[in-house]
């Protein structure tokens, strides 16, 4: 698909965009994207109401993988302490807190390079408990193989977190404990044990503006879409080897969004790590450009979010109603 033929497919979902088309609609005049994001969203979402997820550490830090960008490397000297894995019934407490906030979805997340054996039986009774309560459950936890995620299947697991991060020509400049294609496998394992896919990637990291537009392309051409598309604007910590990295230029950061609302159609696009260095006017912004979900609370994992109250303050003056859960 071409450009010039675009606008014959301007609302047909389809897995087989090129990088030639991709970068085209990013290079677009801004106003040209940015309204050509804002209706395809309208066709698919309530263009103002915004999904809610909340995100727990469940294991932290001391995690085997190199990953640039990662406070919770045991590479990298970034004065995270590695904590045991919790327990179910804290997990669950702090699940309904979240519930009874108005949080619709709830994520766990643990600095695993992949789940052990010994780990399983702790992480199903999570995710049955979280699905007890009426929330849809998410998790993070590294490479699933294929028994593991028709376990978590079973147990109730609605979706499973698993980033591709970069472009795959980008991929060995930010991890080299595991290969582009390993994502792809766990993505695979995922989607054949019929869990819905999250996947996204972190932008800012001293990428191209071509390895921006290569991710997406990825992810719009997996087999299905991924129900949810997080987009982080790294948060540059110290002791990683990405703490000094320079950030993304917003309007950059914006076109980010939008291509991938255009691209990915009927996805959740998730404003995810680095909202706290956003100005309410970039977050409008990208909420314009089809962003349609937050992580809400004060931390996600081990990184600075902001407070509940700067968000329904924000949501208060752009008319944002928090999205119902029978409604995604």
């Amino acid at each position: 698909m071409h450009l010039n033929s675009a606008e014959e497919a301007f609302d047909r979902v389809h897995t087989q965009w090129t990088r030639e088309d991709a970068q085209a609609l990013y290079d677009l005049p801004f106003n040209d994207l940015i309204f050509r994001a804002q209706t395809i969203h309208r066709r698919h979402f309530d263009p103002n109401r915004v999904q809610l997820s909340r995100l727990l550490s469940i294991k932290t830090g001391g995690c085997p993988e190199d990953c640039g960008y990662c406070s919770q490397s045991a590479h990298h000297e970034s004065g995270l302490t590695a904590s045991k894995l919790m327990e179910v019934e804290r997990v669950i407490a702090e699940a309904k807190k979240a519930r009874d906030a108005g949080a619709t979805r709830y994520c766990m997340g643990a600095a695993w390079r992949s789940p052990k054996a010994r780990d399983m039986d702790t992480v199903v009774a999570m995710v049955e408990g979280v699905k007890a309560l009426g929330m849809e459950t998410c998790m993070t936890l590294g490479m699933l193989d294929l028994d593991q995620a028709q376990r978590l299947k079973v147990a109730g697991l609605d979706y499973y977190n698993h980033n591709i991060d970069t472009s795959e020509r980008y991929y060995s400049q930010v991890i080299s404990t595991r290969t582009f294609a390993d994502r792809l496998d766990t993505l695979a394992n995922v989607r054949a044990s019929g869990i819905k896919v999250c996947c996204g990637g972190i932008v800012g990291m001293g990428e191209e503006k071509a390895d921006r537009v290569d991710m997406l392309v990825t992810l719009a051409n997996l087999p299905e879409h991924p129900d949810s598309v997080p987009i982080n604007m790294l948060i540059p910590i110290p002791g990683t080897p990405l703490g000094k990295a320079e950030p993304i230029e917003p309007i950059e950061f914006v076109r980010t969004i939008a291509l991938a609302r255009i691209m990915m159609p009927k996805s959740h696009v998730r404003l995810s790590a680095g909202r706290t260095a956003m100005s309410d006017e970039m977050q409008a912004l990208c909420f314009f450009a089809g962003a349609n979900s937050i992580f809400v609370g004060d931390t996600l994992l081990t990184a600075d979010n902001p407070e509940e109250d700067k968000d329904n303050a924000l949501f208060r003056r752009l008319g944002i109603q928090p999205m119902k859960r029978d409604a995604e």
